[in-house]
This record gives C-alpha cells, sequence and structure tokens, in this order.
C-alpha cells in the first residue's frame, strides 16, 4: 500500500509500515514546515470569522477555503499524474472534498471517502451542507443554497474549465467533487445519519464510524483522579486557533469541580491550565475518550463519530464548515446539545454539563450504540469493500 502524502507529513505512514509518495499542495515555501501548517496558520487568521452566521461564512469563510482546496488540487495534479504513472495501483482511495483530476484520468477504479457530515452529498428533501439548518424546518433552506450558489459560481466554472481539460467529465452542478462509478465511502453512525428522499445508488456504502486503533495508550495523571465528572475539551487543531475562545472554556471549566483534559492545540503556549485540568498540545483521542463522562468539541466529523463510538455525550460549539451541521444533528437526536460558541453563558454550559452526565436514559442509549459500532469496526468493512475492488479487475466504463 502506498499513502501519498503531503511533504510536511513525510514520515508520518512510513513508521507505521508503508510506503509514502510525497507532494505538495503549493510552493515550498522558504522556511521549514509543521505538518499541516498552512491550514493552522490558515483558520488561525481567518478566525474572527467563526463568529459569524453559517450564511454569512459562506462568502467570507466557505469562498476562500474552497478556493485554497482548489487551488491546491490544480497545484498538485501534474505531481499525481507522475506518481500514478510510477506507482501503477490497482485502485486509488481519495478522501478530499475537492476533485484530484488525476485521480479520474489515471485509468484505474477509484473509491471516493466523505469524511465530513453526509449533507456533502446532496438531496433537496435535506439541508443544504455549511448551513447548520435543522431537518425538521425548511424554510431558511433554499434561501442559504440560492446564497450559496451565486457566491460560488465563478469559482466552481473556472474549476469545471480546468477538470474538462485535464480529460475528466463535466463537474457535477454546483459540485466540486465526482461521484466515483465504482465505489463510494461515507463515515456517519446510522442514529446521527439523514433520511433521504431516495438512497443513494448502490456504489455508495455507510461505513457509520472509522475509529484507528494506533493511538498511543493514555494513563490519566495523578492530579486528574478523584471525584467530579471527567470532561474532555477539544476543539480541534484548527479551532483552538481561537485563543479568546479557548480561555474562556478553560476559565469557566476551571471554576469548577471537575476533572477536565485540554488537547490545547499549536496555540498552546498561549493557554493557562487551571489546578483541575491536564493538557498537551496534541492526546491521543481515541485513547482518552473512553476514560471522560463529556466530550466538549467543535463538532468535527471525527470527533463526532468517535464521541458515538465510544458511548459518550457532547456539548457541541460549531465554527465552521460542517461543524455547524454535526452540531445540529447531535442537538436533534438528542446525543448531546448544540450552543453558540460565542454566545452562551457560563451558566447555559455548566448547566448542560450537569444535565447530560446526570441523564441515565441518554447514558443507556448511547452504551447500546457504542456496542454495536465496536461489534462491526467500519474500517475493516471499508477494507474489505476496497480490496474487494481491487480483486474484481474493474476497468474505467466508458461513459466516464
Amino acid at each position: 500500500m502506498v499513502f501519498v502524502i503531503e511533504e510536511s507529513f513525510k514520515g508520518t505512514l512510513a513508521a507505521k509500515g508503508f510506503e509514502e509518495q510525497l507532494m505538495r499542495l503549493k510552493p515550498k515555501p522558504a522556511m521549514e514546515e509543521a505538518p499541516g501548517q498552512f491550514w493552522k496558520d490558515f483558520i488561525r487568521d481567518t478566525a474572527p470569522e467563526f463568529r459569524k452566521s453559517t450564511i454569512e461564512q459562506v462568502e467570507t469563510l466557505i469562498k476562500p477555503i474552497w478556493s485554497e482546496l482548489i487551488d491546491g488540487s490544480m497545484y498538485v495534479n501534474d505531481r499525481l499524474a507522475a506518481i500514478f504513472q510510477d506507482v501503477q495501483p490497482d485502485v486509488i482511495v481519495q478522501d478530499n472534498v475537492v476533485a484530484f483530476p488525476a485521480v479520474l484520468t489515471a485509468g484505474v477504479p477509484w473509491v471516493r471517502i466523505v469524511s465530513c457530515n453526509p449533507l456533502e452529498v446532496r438531496d433537496s428533501a435535506l439541508p443544504p451542507a455549511f448551513s447548520g439548518l435543522p431537518t425538521g424546518d425548511s424554510r431558511d433552506w433554499d434561501g442559504f443554497r440560492r446564497a450559496y450558489a451565486e457566491t460560488h459560481a465563478e469559482l466552481h466554472n473556472a474549476f469545471g474549465r480546468f477538470t474538462s481539460e485535464q480529460g475528466c467529465p463535466p463537474l457535477p452542478v454546483g459540485e466540486f467533487m465526482y461521484e466515483s462509478p465504482f465505489l463510494n465511502l461515507y463515515n456517519y453512525p446510522d442514529e446521527l445519519d439523514y433520511r433521504r428522499s431516495s438512497p443513494l445508488n448502490p456504489t455508495w456504502q455507510q461505513l457509520e464510524s472509522c475509529v484507528r486503533t494506533t493511538d498511543a495508550p493514555f494513563e490519566l495523571p495523578l492530579s486528574v483522579r478523584g471525584a467530579g465528572k471527567l470532561i474532555y475539551l477539544s476543539l480541534g487543531s484548527l479551532g483552538s486557533a481561537d485563543i479568546e475562545l479557548m480561555g474562556r472554556l478553560i476559565d469557566i471549566l476551571g471554576r469548577t469541580d471537575h476533572r477536565i483534559i485540554v488537547s490545547m492545540g499549536p496555540q498552546l503556549q498561549e493557554l493557562r491550565l487551571h489546578e483541575n485540568m491536564v493538557g498537551e498540545e496534541f492526546l491521543p483521542q481515541t485513547s482518552v475518550l473512553p476514560l471522560v463522562d463529556l466530550v466538549i468539541t467543535h463538532g468535527g466529523n471525527n470527533t463526532v463519530t468517535e464521541c458515538m463510538y465510544f458511548g459518550k455525550p457532547m456539548i457541541v460549539l460549531p465554527l465552521f464548515w460542517d461543524q455547524h451541521d454535526n452540531a445540529q444533528r447531535v442537538h436533534e437526536t438528542g446525543f448531546g446539545v448544540r450552543l453558540n460558541p460565542y454566545r452562551f453563558a457560563d451558566e447555559q454550559l455548566l448547566g448542560w454539563i450537569d444535565r447530560l452526565s446526570a441523564d441515565a436514559e441518554l447514558r443507556d442509549r448511547l452504551a447500546g450504540v457504542a456496542r454495536r459500532l465496536q461489534a462491526a469496526p467500519g474500517t475493516i468493512r471499508a477494507a474489505e469493500r476496497i480490496e474487494s475492488l481491487t480483486r474484481s479487475q474493474s476497468t474505467i466504463p466508458a461513459s466516464a
């Protein structure tokens, strides 16, 4: 197996025994960079946009992110084509929200993975992606869709011209990604998943959860053992760039009798933990989650699905992208609560910690979800389906 990874992550997959092929999504900087540093810097600089409504973010945050992703796809395409020519893969697996034309034109079967919220796969009977709008009230759906389409029309047309020039079929209307004619996988537990107006075609497979088993063990430090609820606070490596929000959460939780594990992120030097807390820049999340009683999260897809896998209630403070959709879905399915990260009152957060922690019915419900998900790991099902595709010796359909 060969992993194509961005240069700043060099060695991370090799350490796990895999072959690496390196690429870049933009020109090499003059100075050495940390893994994923570009996106950390990008989100840090745009963190003020997190305070805006989802419809305001369409212009000021969502569009710039799409633009960066598309620039990366165009920049790296020749390098990807050269890698595929050299490696001669039997199948290509792509986990990205923007198409890489070189994947489609490599002449081998390919797999699309949707690792964000499944609203990425559109349905007229469901809220638009990135809106955070409820499934039970469609009044604002069309307005959001119109604003999104108008904002991204020029960008979509430009990327569509590029993909066509590379030999790809027309880009789907309003989208920056193709559906694979071979296999499409998405990662969302059935308890959170959406009820579509019509089933997805047979190439689509729901994995429900893909929880890694490679995280290092985590032993609870003596300083946070004892009474009080054990809470995990993580806004992700990107969301934690908002130092003001992280600092406020730390100070609120520092005045409680609860014990807190904090994923501090790359700006850890700007944060000061209280005596009832421990934290590091990065934590082995899948080793931490089984230990805690409740999770305060930004609502990233990985954290949400991992919380379901381990049966943990969530307080979700969404900042951008599909976090709003995940937060809304957790809220309306009753597995936690969605709070506005910039408008909640201290007592509101603390009250929800108490209510969710004391909810025996929710605890039992989550325990049942965890047992079901752990009995059928999505990682194994995904590997089986991908391996089956390699054995089938499929070829690119003439219509593609």
